[in-house]
């Protein structure tokens, strides 16, 4: 069974860092693309970040610059680090992964299919 649980979040000023973390079970993060998505409350979940399975990243425009997706092998962690945070990338942040390669995934991480999910966690951005 493919477990996804995301931690992290919080509260912090605008201009702070955040570095969310995704432990998995079930399966390798080797074998899966895996991204990161949020979303506000009444609002479509937006896709941020992706890694693919030979170490390829994307990001979205929005966060491009200020966000780097990783992963830890050994600790099957997916990893957010978020810099120069802003009040608008407040939103419930969650991790997802799908066992294929992202290689052929539309640019817009938005639309990846994926397969697996968390449950999120708040992250809060105040000014």
């Amino acid at each position: 069974q493919v477990l996804l649980v995301e931690s992290g979040g919080g509260s912090v000023q605008a201009g702070g860092s955040l570095r969310l973390s995704c432990a998995a079970s079930g399966f390798v993060y080797e074998k899966n693309c895996m991204a990161w998505f949020r979303q506000v409350h009444g609002k479509q979940r937006e896709g941020v970040a992706g890694l693919d399975i030979d170490g390829t990243t994307t990001y979205s425009n929005s966060v491009k610059g200020r966000f780097t997706i990783s992963k830890d092998g050994g600790n099957n962690t997916l990893y957010l680090q978020m810099n120069n945070l802003k009040p608008e990338d407040t939103a419930v942040y969650y991790c997802a992964a799908e066992p294929l390669s992202c290689f052929r995934y539309p640019a817009d991480i938005s639309r990846w299919p994926m397969d697996y999910w968390g449950k999120g966690t708040l992250v809060t951005i105040f000014s």
